[in-house]
């Protein structure tokens, strides 16, 4: 590393991660790995910290020993900066992402097994039907917003068939996971105590009458007598499914819908070959990523990072989307150039480390087969809006579209 580079994550330059940031952000991330690996950083409700957009250093921060979840070191900057994620018993804690080991270890061993790549398979069909009950649902040809017809609701009824939550709920369940994630949003707060309360009760359902669900297992972990799972793990555990299940999907499959419209000689390519799918997937990962950023740590005591003392109790955050594109420009590559093709997608839009998304294999299957019917039922797609007129997710750690309007005509199509 130079000593330009060493020196370039300086005091006075604090980069404001907010909703005008987050329009362009690609772009800015790229600004900012121009002048520096770390960058001070000022989130939500004034706290400040540091992000990492460099690839390297990204996946050294995201196993760094000293950067941990415990938040005891910045307490005082979280509860000054009003940030409710931190408020057990409102927010979205007593998950595996809130914790560290070996409290860690305990909540993803309990929900490790229902996201295996042979459990996770078994749910292709049912995903499959989804998709083509979607798309049967619009009329023949006509503008649409593909977020609220198809996008949304693929992930929203998987992960909530997998967890069991009751048909007349998911509708709620939708709006306030959405809200969950976005801390500017006015319904943050009471996204999260709605969520909170809903699955209150579906656990004391599930206890009086359980099923064959994953919310009617976790019920039973905490049921049982050594004591697997507190009450608020498992609601927490079920929320932190119930969001990272659906927000991550819905915008990874935005993301890469209007990728493939912004492109259209990769989208003729999918169409021609649909055997590239699973590969294009982990291109869209790469060329822009459905969660911008990880979710914080907190310095346990003073450490370096790229050449910068990132002193105790400081928040760290690291910028998934833009450590991807690192890694794509130190191999020479141009991040913005979309190529289904290509042979090795590098990316982190799962993570690394002990927080390595654990529904990957889920995200990968939905994607594949929602892009995979789309592509194939709809043979006219285009945008109905100026791309500039687009809005994108103003708050939070999502990279996705607020809506995606769009003019289509599609066929009937085989059904499974």
């Amino acid at each position: 590393m130079s000593p330009q580079q060493q020196q370039c994550p300086i005091a006075h330059d604090q980069v404001a991660l907010n909703g005008a940031f987050k329009a362009n952000a690609p772009a800015q991330y790229a600004r900012l790995r121009a002048l520096g690996p770390v960058h001070r950083a000022e989130f939500h409700g004034g706290l400040t910290g540091w992000v990492v957009v460099g690839h390297d250093l990204a996946r050294e921060a995201l196993t760094h020993p000293a950067l941990l979840k415990d938040t005891a070191p910045a307490a005082e900057q979280l509860t000054a900066a009003g940030y409710t994620l931190s408020q057990p018993g409102v927010g979205l804690v007593d998950h595996m992402l809130d914790a560290d080991p070996p409290r860690h270890t305990r909540l993803r061993r309990l929900v490790a097994g229902a996201f295996t790549p042979r459990r996770t398979a078994q749910l292709a069909p049912r995903i499959e039907r989804i998709a083509h009950d979607l798309l049967d649902a619009l009329p023949p040809t006509g503008e649409t917003d593909l977020v609220e017809a198809f996008n949304a609701p693929l992930p929203v009824t998987v992960i909530a068939e997998l967890l069991g939550i009751p048909q007349e709920h998911r509708e709620d369940f939708r709006t306030w996971s959405t809200h969950a994630l976005q801390v500017a949003s006015p319904d943050h707060r009471s996204s999260l105590v709605g969520l909170r309360g809903l699955l209150r009760d579906l656990v004391q359902a599930k206890r009086r009458a359980p099923e064959d669900d994953l919310l009617s297992a976790l019920v039973q972990a905490h049921d049982q007598e050594d004591g697997q799972l507190s009450e608020d793990e498992l609601v927490g555990t079920s929320m932190l499914l119930i969001v990272a299940g659906h927000e991550t999907t819905v915008n990874l499959l935005g993301n890469a819908t209007l990728a493939l419209l912004q492109h259209p000689g990769q989208l003729r390519l999918l169409r021609e070959q649909p055997d590239l799918l699973p590969g294009a997937v982990e291109e869209f990962l790469r060329h822009d990523t459905s969660v911008e950023r990880s979710t914080n740590r907190y310095a346990a005591e003073d450490i370096e990072l790229g050449g910068v003392t990132i002193p105790r109790g400081s928040v760290v955050t690291v910028a998934l989307g833009s450590a991807s594109h690192g890694a794509s420009e130190a191999r020479g590559e141009d991040p913005m150039v979309l190529d289904v093709t290509r042979p090795n997608a590098r990316h982190l839009a799962f993570g690394h480390g002990i927080h390595y998304c654990l529904g990957a294999p889920l995200a990968r299957l939905e994607a594949t087969i929602a892009l995979g019917t789309l592509l194939s039922r709809v043979p006219e797609l285009e945008l109905a809006v100026s791309p500039d007129s687009l809005a994108w997710i103003p708050s939070g750690m999502m990279r996705g579209l607020v809506s995606l309007p769009v003019r289509y005509t599609r066929s009937r199509g085989e059904r499974p």
